[in-house]
């Protein structure tokens, strides 16, 4: 479901925070854990022009009232220079959850010089664990916490990392990018917790994330033209499946959630409002 609760941005076309609860059926998942509650977090991009205090104040404080046994942060903290990420981590420590904060990095985490580090370093600081291509136990042996190095880097390496676990074990991945989604089809995985995409930022009423559109144009308009036409280069480059922009998909045998993310980039967003994720995890019978 959706709920509001105030605009995050005067200046960019934006809408107000969506809350967006659901229940996810996971096999295998032990009888202890039925009921266990996940609240994520995506690209906040925290730059001075796509977020704003107060509605990062707000949506903390929102995340907080949900109770979480489980935070999640899918990446994208900072957009260009990483400096703003020690003000950001003064926010993020009033987080709230019983067994921790667990976070992924995303491309513009990693992108600048000594970006990685320092966005590692801040969040660590607050009590945040980065998993890069490591697997937590938050919630116990029996239903591992997998985060993944970002897709766009050189150190993406799902084969390393899932390969550790007893494919009998249902296990949770962090992955920023959806497009992560179609190689991991080769492993078990009961629930991918993705963002990147900000849902398309445009949604077209009764179509889907404008970004589809410009994909399926794309195939008409001649190959020596597709670089001259904006945004049809740059959709491309973001995302190869942009039919997973935002929520639950069934990739194969596994399960993908997309978060729309926080941040705003401009002109803004239309039809697709920034998120809050709530999941609550079932036994599937």
């Amino acid at each position: 479901m959706r709920g509001e609760t105030t605009k995050p941005m005067a200046w960019i076309l934006s809408e107000s925070l969506s809350i967006e609860k659901l229940e996810i059926a996971i096999a295998d998942l032990p009888p202890s854990l039925a009921g266990t509650k996940i609240v994520q977090l995506s690209d906040l991009h925290y730059d001075g022009e796509s977020l704003t205090d107060e509605f990062l104040t707000k949506a903390i404080r929102i995340a907080n009232q949900e109770n979480p046994d489980l935070v999640i942060l899918t990446g994208d903290y900072i957009t260009d220079d990483p400096s703003p990420i020690d003000e950001l981590v003064l926010k993020l420590k009033y987080l709230k959850s019983d067994r921790g904060i667990y976070a992924c990095l995303g491309n513009h985490d990693i992108e600048y010089p000594n970006a990685k580090q320092k966005v590692t370093n801040a969040l660590t600081r607050i009590g945040v664990k980065v998993l890069w291509n490591e697997i937590a136990y938050p919630l116990g042996k029996q239903l591992p916490l997998v985060g993944l190095a970002d897709y766009w880097s050189r150190q993406f390496s799902p084969y390393h990392t899932l390969n550790q676990l007893d494919p009998a074990v249902p296990r949770i991945v962090l992955s920023h990018n959806p497009d992560t989604a179609e190689i991991l089809q080769k492993w078990r995985v009961d629930l991918q917790l993705s963002g990147h995409t900000h849902g398309g930022q445009v949604t077209i009423p009764g179509y889907g994330p404008g970004p589809v559109l410009i994909q399926e144009l794309r195939h008409s308009i001649p190959k020596s033209l597709r670089n001259f036409i904006p945004y049809l280069k740059e959709c491309n480059e973001v995302m190869k499946n942009w039919q997973w922009a935002e929520g639950l998909h069934q990739v194969g045998n596994n399960l993908l959630y997309v978060n729309r993310g926080l941040g705003t980039y401009a002109p803004g967003r239309f039809f697709c409002p920034p998120e809050l994720t709530v999941i609550t995890l079932e036994a599937k019978t």
